[in-house]
């Protein structure tokens, strides 16, 4: 039956070429491939973003403006196609008050549960709530830290308020709407410098609350009380959003710290003192989600029995799937993005809803084999709940679960966005393909680990949950600090790092943002772009400034943006490709003039390209266009860390975190005599691809520099020559220095959790 499949026709976006499948519905199917072939353009930016934008189509207009936007895929077709609901990497918008509690809904039946159960009765669900002027703590409005303000870093004393910038904020300044309410009080000598305030009035300037004044001028707006500087500051601004918007302008005013009345509870006296078995919700809810399960099992009472079993199933998700480390005071912005992406399975996992299409963007990253077991199990109860799962992925322990597989290739780029197998596990691994092959290789311990002729003695970390690990720590090797997520891994490094006597020679790369603006690609950050102008320009006897979009080789109609943006009141903003230029950016004029390659054995023929050609050559095809050139030793390293696929105009913010980290990486590349500290470079990257990073790790320690990669992949740890594994458990259950040796001897260890997947 047609019905029990998503029927895909035609689908063109990015490098896509015309591909057309049939997903069997109810199933598991992972989509495979190298970096690069497409496999997310399909699945992502075609059958997630058609769904995405058709469930928003069935929205009012007006609401469609607050709604995340979707491009429209360019599909021919997609038919039989359920509700998507997106499993990212991406953590929630940073929020103060968002919390693992709140993020999941446990919060909301945890209070609800103190309400009915606990003693005294202090008032109904919404009473314990840190959000709610009931419940949250009177000092610091429920934050759970309080900021103090340096009334000295707002307030120049030495001036009036009639000289320029005395009060050091937004709209303060004189003139401004915030500044009039003191200027027209009619309470101050306008020119008397603050200093020289008498006491009483400095204590109305600074102190007063809210008052109705007497007799005020007659420009005192009639309904309108006076509020000293200092309480105004606190209610309009620092417990107020726009604190958030404007921090940048207002945090040097202030000194952090955790609230002394309520210890950072966030919550009321009051609600602090309603109490179940002797705990009160702010210390139920500082407890382990494990411990916390186990608590809420226990419970006697009868009211508490249908929220035992709510409450219970909510936890236990978050148990299985490997987050029973995790409190739900555990504030969301300091999650990974592999825990937040966890958090987001486990809700779901209890949800009623059925036939749902659920899109899971490699689930795998950051994960040990140990957490992946639970992962997987996780994976097929979505699938046994009647829903559709699909999986971007490149663990060979997470493809295996697939009870229908499509791989993605030949190659990256360009050279890929085709359909080159579709079948079962067992089939892929006979298949041929890239893929096929890899999934049947496993890495060899090293025959011969280097030995280290010196080492730091890295003494008594205590950073985080580490419990007072002394490790030596060898340089001059390819070392991993394997352990499972949340063991304390990052944290001794962290602490390695800090404590090194030269913190010049370590280069560390995670996969945060590298600091790229809107308009960097990979010719601007390794600075070919620059070279490639210069080409042009003197090729031609004319000046950098007609290459370059963002001067005078810009179209004039969309002034080098290549697409024309119309404006639809609160519609979606209509953008079309500019008809001057056909998206390229440039002038006519400028894509007159034209370069050539070189006529040699590595070129395919001998080019001609104008400047938009050139930039639209992926990293590969350059260097082959620029052989013999300085630009071609600058596209090099892209080439060794594997991203020769990548094109020299594309935007950075279209690259993955792994993507950005081995750019990173690209740049430091030909240093020599440093320490690397690599944080999970293998995220997101191809089987074939990590065999092809080891051998670049190893050409990086042959040249004299010293390696220790966080890693869990178990092809990277045979090939290190030290490894260190941290553990057992993650959070309070880690922190313990499990091995210290070679993988080899890894292996043989009783206490490690990683010997039984090497």
């Amino acid at each position: 039956m047609e019905r029990d499949r998503i029927i895909v026709r035609g689908a063109r976006e990015n490098n896509l070429k015309d591909v057309s499948l049939e997903i069997p519905k109810q199933q598991i199917t992972v989509f495979t491939g190298v970096s690069g072939s497409g496999k997310s353009s399909l699945v992502l930016d075609t059958i997630a973003a058609k769904s995405r934008r058709e469930l928003n189509d069935t929205f009012p207009t007006f609401v469609q403006q607050y709604l995340p936007k979707y491009g429209r895929p360019h599909v021919d077709a997609i038919e039989n196609l359920p509700i998507a609901i997106v499993i990212d990497q991406k953590k929630p918008a940073q929020n103060s008050r968002s919390t693992v509690g709140t993020y999941t809904d446990i919060a909301a039946l945890l209070r609800l549960l103190f309400s009915r159960v606990g003693q005294p009765f202090v008032g109904y669900a919404e009473s314990f709530s840190f959000n709610h002027p009931e419940g949250s703590c009177p000092r610091c409005s429920g934050l759970g830290e309080i900021r103090e303000l340096d009334i000295h870093k707002l307030v120049d004393f030495d001036k009036s308020l009639n000289d320029e910038d005395t009060i050091h904020y937004i709209a303060f300044g004189k003139g401004g709407w915030r500044w009039i309410r003191y200027a027209h009080s009619g309470l101050f000598d306008l020119d008397k410098k603050i200093r020289d305030y008498s006491p009483e009035e400095l204590d109305l300037f600074l102190n007063s609350p809210q008052i109705r004044l007497k007799n005020p001028p007659s420009n005192w707006p009639k309904t309108a009380k006076y509020e000293g500087l200092i309480p105004r500051m606190y209610r309009s601004i620092i417990n107020s959003e726009e604190g958030l918007l404007h921090a940048a302008v207002l945090n040097p005013m202030l000194r952090m710290g955790v609230c002394p009345d309520c210890g950072g509870t966030r919550l009321s006296p009051r609600v602090l003192s309603c109490k179940i078995d002797g705990k009160n919700i702010a210390e139920v809810s500082a407890l382990s989600i494990t411990k916390l399960n186990a608590w809420v099992r226990s419970l006697t009472s009868p009211l508490a029995v249908d929220l035992q079993a709510a409450i219970g199933a909510r936890l236990t998700a978050l148990e299985e799937i490997g987050l029973g480390y995790l409190s739900l005071d555990r504030a969301v912005g300091t999650l990974s993005g592999g825990e937040a992406q966890r958090c987001k399975i486990a809700k779901y996992i209890n949800s009623s809803l059925s036939d749902v299409l659920y899109i899971l963007d490699e689930p795998s990253t950051g994960l040990h084999n140990h957490d992946i077991e639970l992962m997987k199990h996780s994976v097929r109860r979505l699938r046994d709940a009647g829903n559709t799962v699909l999986l971007v992925e490149h663990h060979r322990e997470m493809i295996r679960i697939a009870d229908h597989v499509v791989d993605m290739g030949p190659g990256p780029g360009a050279d890929g966005g085709q359909i080159i197998f579709e079948g079962t596990y067992d089939a892929l691994l006979h298949s041929h393909t890239a893929t096929g092959e890899a999934l049947g290789m496993r890495g060899a311990f090293k025959e011969s680990p280097r030995q280290a002729m010196q080492h730091f003695p890295l003494q008594h970390a205590t950073l985080h949950n580490l419990k007072d690990i002394s490790v030596p720590l060898p340089l001059g090797v390819f070392g991993v600090i394997a352990g499972v997520a949340g063991s304390g891994k990052s944290s001794l490094m962290e602490c390695f790092r800090r404590d090194y006597p030269t913190p010049s020679d370590i280069v560390y790369i995670s996969q945060k943002n590298i600091g790229v603006s809107l308009r960097s690609t990979p010719a601007t950050y390794l600075d070919v772009a620059s070279d490639i102008r210069k080409r042009f320009a003197k090729t031609h006897h004319m000046k950098e400034l007609y290459f370059t979009f963002n001067g005078k080789g810009a179209c004039p109609v969309c002034g080098g943006k290549g697409v024309v943006i119309s404006e639809m009141a609160f519609m979606d903003n209509i953008e079309t490709v500019c008809d001057a230029c056909g998206g390229l950016r440039y002038s006519k004029e400028a894509l007159e003039y034209t370069i050539s390659g070189p006529s040699s054995e590595l070129s395919r023929e001998s080019e001609t390209l104008n400047i938009a050609q050139v930039f639209d050559l992926s990293v590969r095809r350059a260097s082959e266009f620029f052989h013999g050139t300085a630009i071609e030793e600058k596209l090099r390293p892209l080439m060794d860390v594997g991203l020769g696929y990548l094109h020299l105009n594309q935007a950075l913010s279209t690259l993955s975190g792994g993507e950005l980290q081995r750019l990173k990486l690209a740049s430091h590349l030909g240093e020599k005599g440093k320490i690397f500290i690599i944080d999970e470079p293998t995220d997101g990257l191809h089987l074939k691809d990590v065999h092809h990073l080891v051998a670049l790790f190893e050409r990086m320690v042959d040249e004299g520099n010293t390696l220790y990669v966080i890693e869990h992949n178990t092809d990277v740890i045979r090939a290190a020559d030290y490894v260190i594994e941290l553990g057992p458990g993650a959070g309070e259950n880690g922190g313990e220095l499990l091995f210290a040796g070679t993988p080899h001897a890894l292996a043989a260890c009783p206490a490690s959790v990683t010997a039984r997947y090497l």
